[in-house]
């Protein structure tokens, strides 16, 4: 267990430089910060990062991919039915299952959502609607994946990792672009420099900027942010249920959670408005679904009662944490005349990264280099920096993973 005080904030393992300037850049204007041990640079707020105000929200520190989340679902299965059949199991879920930015379900799927969220009044979200309908059940690209595992009683469990899709991307930049320019307009001269503690920042480790929670601007997008972890929450309902009845399985247990949200919490007697970027809620008694590396091990954890876990504002780590950039990872590329073009190599090649997926025994559709298991930390070894505030109640073992493909753009970067 690593736990270190940096300028008042609490990082837990291996600190990440880029990643602490940017929680610094935060510090000063949150009540409250943390970084978890799987925590990786990100967008204004580090992934891994949590930070809590009083009375105002973060819509950078949600980030763009409102409620991205995990999903786990235990099946009535054992899993030597599923070990024998998994290759047209994965076949099934890669023709059924849409990958990749800007697909549409192959299935019309209808919620209540759609009906009787009052959200869509709001003008931004009304002309995402129809997108959101049509996008409703879809996977995206990047780290995000249907993957069918099995437990240390052989039983068989669904995981997925997605978010809120096009409707949250879109929706978070509206916010984002407008929260910057509300700040511009009250504080022109600290807006120029950056607002924060004054170290060292780029574009994307600039502080965020603030909104009060009251204001017309807050409530906006606190509606807006509520209605697409509604979206997410409905889509990954759908897709689990749509592979359970794939198998022809029922579904007995059901672990679900948000990790890029904000949510109005009590902690130490004051009511906080706490943002999760890339982190498990982890109160105690809560139980989470934490994934590793594509083709590693993932976990069903559930937070305890502890002084580590109030001082991590009751949260924990969302996956493994990335050790490599994807640009590192996978090299660059260009788009010319609708093919994707490498201009620079990366560090990893699909041969290296497809033998060491064959080397784990495991099922693999899609998948890009920029996400392969040599990237990643490994999270039996992130876990471990948490073991005071979380408990492993299941561990469980990749059979099929399902990812968009290499050619696929990810502009979510969680």
């Amino acid at each position: 267990m690593t736990i270190q005080v940096i300028e008042g904030v609490p990082v837990w393992g291996v600190p990440q430089d880029n990643a602490i300037d940017q929680i610094l850049n935060c510090a000063p204007e949150a009540d409250a910060a943390a970084l978890m041990a799987d925590h990786h640079l990100g967008y204004s707020v580090p992934i891994g990062g949590v930070v809590a105000y009083e009375d105002k929200l973060n819509p950078a520190g949600v980030g763009y991919d409102i409620a991205c989340g995990n999903k786990a679902v235990r099946l009535d299965l054992h899993a030597a039915e599923v070990k024998t059949n998994i290759r047209p199991i994965m076949d099934d879920i890669w023709s059924t299952i849409s990958f990749g930015v800007g697909r549409k379900n192959k299935e019309q799927v209808d919620h209540p959502l759609f009906d009787d969220d009052p959200a869509w009044h709001i003008p931004v979200a009304r002309k995402l609607k129809k997108l959101a309908a049509e996008q409703l059940g879809t996977v995206g690209s990047g780290n995000h994946y249907v993957d069918i595992f099995a437990d240390e009683q052989e039983r068989v469990w669904i995981g997925v990792h997605f978010g809120s899709r096009g409707l949250g991307h879109r929706l978070a930049t509206h916010f984002i672009k407008a929260s910057e320019q509300e700040r511009s307009r009250r504080q022109p001269d600290e807006a120029k420099k950056g607002g924060g503690t004054g170290r060292k920042r780029g574009g994307g480790n600039r502080a965020p900027a603030l909104v009060d929670v009251e204001s017309a601007l807050g409530q906006d997008y606190l509606a807006c942010m509520k209605l697409a972890g509604r979206y997410a929450y409905a889509g990954r309902d759908w897709v689990c249920g749509r592979v359970a009845s794939m198998l022809g399985a029922a579904i007995v247990e059901e672990i679900h959670n948000h990790h890029n949200f904000a949510w109005k919490e009590e902690h130490d007697g004051r009511t906080l408005w706490v943002t999760r970027k890339g982190a498990t809620p982890a109160f105690p008694g809560q139980k989470g679904f934490v994934g590793g590396s594509m083709g590693d091990k993932s976990v069903i954890l559930e937070g305890v009662e502890s002084d580590e876990g109030q001082l991590a504002l009751r949260s924990t780590v969302h996956g493994a944490g990335r050790v490599m950039s994807r640009t590192q990872a996978a090299g660059k590329f260009r788009w010319r005349k609708g093919r994707k073009v490498q201009t620079k190599r990366g560090e990893i090649g699909r041969g290296r990264m497809l033998d060491a997926i064959r080397g784990l025994g495991v099922e693999l559709r899609g998948a890009g280099t920029d996400e392969a298991p040599q990237v990643y930390k490994r999270l039996p070894e992130v876990l471990e920096h948490h073991r005071g505030s979380i408990k492993i109640l299941h561990t469980l073992i990749p059979l099929g993973v399902a990812m968009a493909g290499e050619d696929e753009f990810d502009p979510y970067r969680d």
